[in-house]
């Protein structure tokens, strides 16, 4: 596996860093063609592979950068190339709209199913009914992508405009930045895209847990170099503090682990386009060693800061919120643990 930066990857990364120092919205994002960097060429993008997402997600997690990127081009405008929505993944990649996926209900923790929300048919097309939990960036969206259980029990994929009737949007901010939203449905019109979408939506979210896991590595980088450079700085004794040595041990651990966080996105950067038991497996491993690391890395920078270290004003209190909402989106430690086990099981029964 080469884990050499194509000259088109150096290029984006340089850019994007430099355009994120600046501060970023949208508009500016769409402007400088990241995401045509999560889509395939096939797609209108020029990327849209794994060592592509892992890129820009790391890239956003070192700034501590708020986007939709994630829900707009990896969920939603993912799940429209796939479905064949020319025309909403060209208003996606422009800039013109933003989507997300209602996917999670009350109640549901990680997986939905068996799922309440309902579509049925009518001589006028199709109708849902239910409720959607912490649907990321709905109420910037004006493309939403839900999931509803068919009459067959199939899982079907669905887009819906925000505007349309019998649509209510409870919003909510997030702690980590950016909206979310309660979405009630109620005989709801809706465009069916497709009436077999378990597999479709499975492998989005493992796309979607590299971009979280890659994201939650930049985060951990941004939060090594607050430490390290606070341990250049803070004296204490007539000397910096970084001059202790079991400051310094502390610290060469908490390197070694993000390394070691690093190698899991590169493993499942490169298996994406694996067999599904193969992706899932790496899915799982990257999750709950990320998860298992972000918390290290929160405690421990945090202890060595001291109090300076929980407070509103330093950076290093916002990225370790972010660093532990990471590990909660698209399941926990414990999730993908019990999940990674279950994998293993399967394999070896068959």
């Amino acid at each position: 596996m080469d884990f050499t930066l194509s000259e088109t990857r150096a290029m984006l990364a340089d850019s994007l860093r430099g355009t994120l120092t600046r501060g970023a919205d949208w508009a500016a994002l769409a402007e400088l063609g990241v995401p045509a960097a999560l889509f395939t060429e096939a797609e209108g993008g020029y990327g849209g592979e794994g060592f592509d997402i892992a890129l820009v997600f790391e890239e956003l997690g070192r700034a501590g950068a708020v986007t939709p990127l994630l829900d707009t081009c990896i969920l939603a405008g993912g799940l429209l190339a796939e479905c064949g929505a020319d025309v909403q993944v060209a208003a996606i990649l422009s800039g013109e709209s933003q989507g997300a996926f209602a996917h999670w209900e009350p109640g549901s923790r990680y997986s939905p199913e068996p799922m309440q929300t309902a579509a049925r048919e009518t001589d006028g097309g199709w109708r849902l009914t239910g409720h959607k939990a912490v649907v990321v960036n709905a109420p910037a969206s004006d493309l939403i992508l839900c999931s509803a259980r068919l009459p067959d029990e199939r899982t079907g994929l669905f887009l819906v405009a925000s505007a349309s009737s019998g649509v209510e949007l409870r919003e909510t901010p997030l702690m980590g930045g950016g909206d979310a939203a309660e979405i009630i449905l109620d005989d709801t019109p809706a465009q069916l895209l497709t009436s077999d979408a378990a597999s479709m939506i499975e492998a989005r979210l493992a796309r979607a847990c590299l971009a979280q896991c890659a994201e939650a590595l930049g985060l951990m980088q941004a939060i090594r170099d607050l430490t390290l450079d606070y341990l250049r700085t803070r004296n204490q004794f007539g000397q910096p503090i970084g001059r202790f040595q079991a400051l310094q041990h502390r610290m060469a651990d908490m390197l070694i682990e993000i390394e070691q966080v690093r190698s899991a996105v590169i493993n499942l950067a490169g298996h994406l386009a694996a067999d599904r038991q193969t992706r899932e497996h790496h899915v799982s491993a990257a999750k709950v060693l990320t998860g298992e690391v972000a918390r290290l890395v929160s405690e421990e920078s945090i202890q060595m800061h001291g109090g300076i270290g929980l407070t509103e004003e330093y950076a290093l209190g916002r990225h370790a919120i972010r660093l532990s909402l990471c590990d909660h989106r698209f399941g926990d430690v414990d999730y993908h643990l019990a999940r990674f086990s279950a994998l293993s099981h399967q394999e070896n029964q068959s």
